[in-house]
């Protein structure tokens, strides 16, 4: 069979996402299968590669798979030594956000990934065609510099992971903003190039393990004022992106990007193509290109957070 050679690390909920991604582009092909759940493997060994090396032990797995690549899809405190283990068996890296659970960890991770295989982090939007477009016009300068930025994220999180390791400090210390959130947060910097200068938050647990609501104020470099709405225990999903440029107004609403002009509101026509997490990983591993979600993003998403969670 062709097909570059795939290890699917971890089975649970985000792994369907991935592989229906993997199973659409069709440059990959799996390989090996690794979960500590016997039946998890085999019900993604039964969809979607029935020759497939499955068991627990993600050495064993890997080599006998010979697979040339992972997608890591494991819980966040599992990130760590499994990336550790795949890069030094040789294998090029996609690991789902966060990169691991502490700041020490992803540090070394980053420090590691300088040099031997390719390490990639999972943040979908880098891959969507409307975030690559605000990111493409406003770094043009077209649009004059970016004044103002607005996040809003709200979704029935609490209520769907309430239970899990999600909730649970030790393995998720940023909850609902550390967690889903933590795209959001990346799409601050990666939208407009700019990194954080000053914030004040408020969190609440809602009687929860985790933080699961966070509101923040502040801005990023050059004054540039920010505000963050993450509602972790909302009853409907929704995420937008507002960006404040002096000629123009980007928004990402409902999957869509708009612009606004002298009051005008309409579609943005010449959108960037869109893709995935894994596609944008078999850009870089199969056919060559440039990693849009290296390892050293994951530090200011996490230091951000962190500056969110003091308040």
């Amino acid at each position: 069979m062709s097909g570059w050679p795939v290890l699917v690390v971890g089975c649970g909920g985000i792994a369907g996402f991935h592989l229906e991604a993997l199973a659409r582009d069709g440059r990959g092909r799996i390989v090996g299968v690794c979960d500590p759940n016997r039946d998890a493997a085999e019900a993604v060994r039964s969809k979607y590669a029935p020759d497939a090396v499955v068991g627990a032990d993600l050495e064993r797995v890997a080599r006998e798979s010979q697979a040339r690549c992972a997608v890591v899809l494991s819980p966040t405190q599992l990130h760590f030594e499994q990336t550790r283990t795949l890069r030094a068996l040789g294998l090029d890296v996609l690991c789902e956000k966060p990169l691991a659970e502490t700041r020490e960890r992803i540090v070394t991770l980053v420090e590691e990934s300088r040099t031997g295989p390719r390490l990639a982090i999972a943040y979908q939007r880098r891959t969507f065609a409307t975030y690559r477009t605000v990111r493409r016009e406003v770094l043009s300068g077209k649009w004059g510099p970016v004044r103002a930025v607005t996040s809003l994220s709200t979704e029935r999180w609490i209520q769907v992971y309430h239970g899990t390791w999600r909730e649970e400090q030790a393995f998720n210390p940023g909850g609902f903003v550390g967690d889903a959130g933590s795209h959001k947060v990346d799409m601050l910097f990666f939208t407009t190039g700019l990194g954080p200068e000053s914030v004040r938050s408020v969190s609440s647990r809602r009687g929860f393990g985790v933080d699961v609501v966070t509101n923040a104020v502040g801005t990023l470099a050059g004054g540039v004022e920010l505000t963050m709405v993450s509602i972790g225990d909302a009853q409907h999903y929704r995420e937008e992106l507002f960006v404040h440029c002096a000629e123009a107004d980007f928004i990402v609403r409902d999957g869509g990007l708009l612009i606004a002009r002298n009051n005008v509101v309409e579609p943005f026509p010449d959108l960037e193509p869109q893709s995935s997490p894994v596609g944008a990983f078999l850009d870089m591993v199969v056919e060559g290109r440039e990693n849009v979600a290296p390892a050293e993003i994951a530090l200011p998403v996490w230091d951000f957070t962190q500056m969110l969670l003091r308040g």
